[in-house]
């Protein structure tokens, strides 16, 4: 784990701490849940099926979410949704896909505040995307 988002893992620990005892996994699943229904569902769906109100304005169907492990052996593919997410995987913002790089808006959206600490950015933004991430994987089929 890097630096950045460890101080961005313990930044949520403690704000569940003070916010009254919540888990830091309790934690995860809320933000991957808010973070889903705020910059995946007008496309992917509110069950994540790539059923979407946008579906009718993109030229590309959204993926179905919710088959990621069946189409994986079994397995749900971490790396390869933290890349598509965050914007490593060769994806332009809106090059060669439709989708647009959530990782660099959250890094930019910690940037652009004021009161938040430039150096913590990258590890927010990283820790927006695994709660994401830990969503996304609680929608599989079996």
């Amino acid at each position: 784990m890097t630096r950045k988002l460890g101080i961005a893992l313990a930044a949520v620990t403690v704000a569940g701490v003070a916010a009254g005892g919540a888990s830091a996994q309790t934690l995860s699943q809320g933000l991957g849940a808010f973070e889903y229904a705020n910059s995946c569902a007008s496309c992917h769906g509110v069950s994540g099926e790539g059923d979407g109100p946008m579906v009718g304005y993109l030229t590309t169907r959204p993926t179905d979410l919710t088959v990621l492990r069946l189409e994986n052996g079994g397995v749900f593919p971490v790396s390869a949704v933290f890349d598509t997410i965050n914007g490593t995987d060769g994806v332009g913002a809106h090059g060669t896909s439709d989708m647009p790089v959530w990782g660099m808006a959250f890094r930019m959206r910690a940037e652009n505040d004021p009161g938040f600490p430039p150096e913590a950015a990258q590890g927010y933004a990283q820790a927006r995307v695994l709660a994401l991430i830990e969503h996304l994987a609680s929608l599989q089929k079996d």
